[in-house]
C-alpha cells in the first residue's frame, strides 16, 4: 500500500522550538512508513531547520491545501472536532491526503480549523480531547495504515511529567501511550517543557 500524505497548514512566519520537534518527529515517523509530510502555506520568511530539512519525507510548501490539491479536494480528509463522523480504518480507500490546521498543539486552540472547514474539506474527528499535533498526526497513521480503530488505541489524557521530587507539569493533552504506560513524546520534548517551566519560576522570582 502506498504510504498517505499528512499536510499541516503552519501560517506563523516563525517556528516555536515546541512545534520543531513535533515536525521533525512527524516527519522522522512519515518516513518509517513510507508517507509524505508538507507543511503547507509557509510564510515567505519561513526557515526550515536543517534537522527537518534533512529528512527525505518532509516537504516545505508555500502554496496552500487548495492550491496543492485543487482538482482533488474530495480526496483530502480535514481533522477536524466538528466533523460529521471519528475518522475510521476505511477513511484510508477515501482519502489520500489527512489536513491538520496547525493549531492542535494549542492551549487554548485557536480555530484556524473553521478556515479550512468553510473552504470545504470533508471533515473526521479524532476524538474529544486535544492532542499535540504529533500525536494527531501518529493517531491517524495508526487508524487508516495500521487498520486499528480509534477506540482501540492506547492513550494516555493529560500525562503529570516529574522532573525531580519537587518539580513535575501536567501537559493538558491526550497521547499515544508506550506499553509500560508513558506518553509518546517527541525526543527532547521532556527537556524542552523543564526549561520552560525553570523559566517560568525564574520570570517569578
Amino acid at each position: 500500500m502506498t504510504g498517505k500524505t499528512y499536510i499541516v497548514e503552519h501560517l506563523d512566519e516563525e517556528l516555536g522550538p515546541w512545534s520543531e520537534l513535533e515536525y521533525i518527529t512527524i516527519a522522522r515517523e512519515s518516513q518509517e512508513t513510507g508517507s509524505k509530510f508538507f507543511l503547507s502555506s509557509l510564510h515567505p520568511q519561513f526557515k526550515v531547520p536543517e534537522a527537518l530539512a534533512a529528512i527525505p519525507s518532509f516537504t516545505a510548501e508555500r502554496r496552500g491545501v487548495e492550491e496543492l490539491y485543487a482538482d482533488k479536494k474530495s480526496r483530502v480528509c480535514l481533522l477536524d472536532p466538528q466533523g460529521k463522523s471519528d475518522l475510521a480504518p476505511e477513511d484510508a480507500d477515501n482519502f489520500d491526503a489527512f489536513l491538520f490546521g496547525g493549531i492542535l498543539g494549542d492551549d487554548p486552540p485557536r480555530d484556524r480549523t473553521s478556515e479550512l472547514r468553510a473552504k470545504g474539506f470533508e471533515g473526521r474527528r479524532l476524538g474529544p480531547v486535544q492532542m499535540t499535533t504529533d500525536t494527531a498526526v501518529r493517531v491517524t497513521r495508526l487508524v487508516v495504515e495500521g487498520k486499528t480503530p480509534l477506540k482501540d488505541i492506547p492513550y494516555v489524557d493529560f500525562p503529570e511529567l516529574k522532573f525531580n521530587e519537587h518539580e513535575s507539569t501536567e501537559m493538558p493533552f491526550r497521547y499515544v501511550k508506550t506499553e509500560d504506560g508513558k506518553p509518546i513524546m517527541p525526543e527532547g520534548m521532556v527537556e524542552l517543557i523543564k526549561k520552560d517551566a525553570d523559566k517560568g519560576i525564574d520570570d517569578m522570582l
